[in-house]
């Protein structure tokens, strides 16, 4: 569903990813796990288009996206839910979804646009509650859900989400990764961008694992969370999952 060859990329000069190749199968959770600096958003915002690759290739169903503008990359199915929300805090619930919307509203789809917002509504019944209430008023896991479902709006195949437990309650992270094995379970596809590597790798098919912009290992789930490197550098000497 979703191929990158040899992706290079950063910003002005600096190369943040560096040669990186990897593949994401339809109706599956993959994860990007890696430290801080490690390219993990930089390789988000260059597949959703934000910032343009110096070399490689982007393939998304077959089709080269590869420079495509984020708008056009949107249009295809393939949407980001940005690190840090990045909602809008002056508008309402209501209001932030509808925006989700805004290339069906662009081709006159306002009846569609309404029906997926009922959908929304029904998968998070706490945003139907609010719907009224302004954006900025809501608590951190009500942002991230919004967040989410303001990128449901567009009907999206395939979900990208940039480090959705940030600043989080243990708790209410539990709550988002259900939500995410929910939305593969309606058949979504999620490219995962996660510091918290014991709850990413407990809901993904498969991980890579990025160091300075580059590769360092790939595998299952299961063969990452028993690889004693990766225990030892993110998941620490205890790592029962948080989201057992």
């Amino acid at each position: 569903m979703l191929r990158i060859r040899n992706l290079e990329s950063g910003y002005g000069k600096l190369r943040i990813i560096k040669g990186l190749s990897i593949h994401i199968k339809h109706g599956e959770i993959v994860t990007i796990i890696g430290g801080n600096g490690a390219g993990k958003s930089s390789l988000l915002k260059t597949i959703s288009g934000i910032i343009k690759p110096f070399d490689g290739e982007i393939f998304y169903n077959d089709k080269n996206i590869t420079g495509l503008s984020p708008e056009k990359i949107v249009a295809l199915g393939c949407t980001l839910v940005p690190e840090g929300r990045q909602i809008f805090p002056p508008m309402t619930v209501h209001e932030n979804l509808i925006l989700g919307g805004y290339l069906e509203f662009k081709k006159n789809k306002k009846r569609e646009v309404l029906n997926e917002l009922e959908n929304i509504y029904k998968l998070f019944p706490k945003l139907k509650e609010r719907k009224n209430q302004l954006a900025g008023t809501l608590s951190g896991g009500e942002q991230q859900i919004l967040a989410i479902g303001r990128v449901l709006m567009s009907k999206p195949e395939i979900i990208m989400m940039d480090e959705p437990s940030m600043g989080l309650a243990p708790l209410i992270i539990k709550d988002i990764f259900n939500i995410i094995k929910k939305l593969k379970n309606q058949g979504k596809t999620i490219l995962l961008v996660e510091q918290n590597a014991k709850a990413s790798l407990n809901i993904a098919d498969r991980g890579y694992v990025l160091e300075t912009g580059r590769l360092v290992l790939e595998g299952t789930s299961e063969e990452l969370l028993d690889n004693k490197d990766i225990q030892r550098a993110y998941l620490g000497k205890d790592y029962k999952l948080i989201t057992q």
